[in-house]
């Protein structure tokens, strides 16, 4: 029987699709990554172990069944998209949720606790909390400059949307096919405003956000991750780090909850929990 309900939400941005799950327990709001989408979190929405929680994901706009920005300029940076999951949290009734943010979704997070939003908890993974300029980024994130960087290019061919989903998304050499055309599918725009918004300094400064925000946070990334520097973790301060500090997860690369889902659900329940 399906536990889950889908349906769509109007805001000023774009018509946004939602999935949650029908239990009345604690909330958990699921925000995917770039060119990905809220199937990517499947593996949460059917585990027993979320079975007492109301699991409530997005498709971002621009995204899976969601719809373009209306006003893309303004709605595909870190700042818009925090926006739109306030206005999803508000719309659906979700109260003070913990948050589980990949990828791109987490800086979207960090973003919405430096805005103010009240969450019970938040973990991240694949995200480093950077400032926005070059050399943080460089810090943070393992770019090599004489590849052509797909996070940032508008039109995707069929080997970009290939490529950019089996890195940031295949489990054991796999691309689920709903994935990889959602990844085609997603509004080109996204990406390139995004990124060119980050290189122009528009976001909170997120190494700050981790200093001096007192909202439980965990960290919880793949061991091989190829776009992280590791070591860059260590090298920030955090003002609530869990008591396990920065998981590096084995046989796990960029989506460790797709990757390694048992391992992971058991981290993200303890943290749920422990808030």
């Amino acid at each position: 029987m399906d536990m889950t309900e889908t349906g769509f939400v109007e805001t000023e941005f774009a018509r946004i699709a939602f999935v949650q799950s029908r239990s009345e327990g604690p909330a958990i709001l699921f925000i995917h990554g770039n060119s990905s989408c809220k199937e990517v979190f499947s593996k949460q929405f059917t585990a027993p172990e979320f079975a007492g929680h109301r699991l409530v994901g997005f498709d971002l706009p621009g995204h899976g069944a969601s719809g373009d920005a209306r006003e893309p300029d303004r709605t595909y940076t870190f700042g818009g998209y925090a926006e739109v999951a306030e206005e999803v949290v508000r719309q659906l009734g979700v109260d003070r949720p913990a948050i589980f943010g990949w990828s791109l979704g987490g800086h979207i997070a960090l973003e919405m606790l430096g805005r103010g939003f009240a969450a019970k908890g938040l973990m991240i993974s694949g995200t480093p909390p950077v400032k926005a300029d070059l050399e943080s980024l460089m810090a943070g994130f393992n770019i090599d400059p004489n590849a052509e960087n797909l996070t940032g290019k508008r039109d995707f061919t069929d080997a970009d949307a290939l490529a950019y989903a089996t890195h940031t998304s295949a489990a054991n050499g796999y691309v689920d096919p709903h994935l990889l055309a959602m990844c085609r599918r997603t509004d080109g725009r996204a990406r390139e405003i995004m990124f060119g918004s980050i290189m122009a300094g528009k976001a909170i400064d997120e190494r700050e956000i981790v200093r001096t925000n007192k909202t439980p946070l965990a960290i919880v990334n793949g061991r091989d991750d190829l776009f992280l520097r590791p070591d860059y973790f260590d090298s920030l301060s955090y003002a609530a780090l869990w008591p396990r500090g920065i998981v590096r997860m084995t046989g796990a690369g960029h989506a460790p909850f797709l990757q390694r889902p048992q391992e992971f659900n058991s981290l993200l329940v303890e943290f749920v929990e422990g808030v």
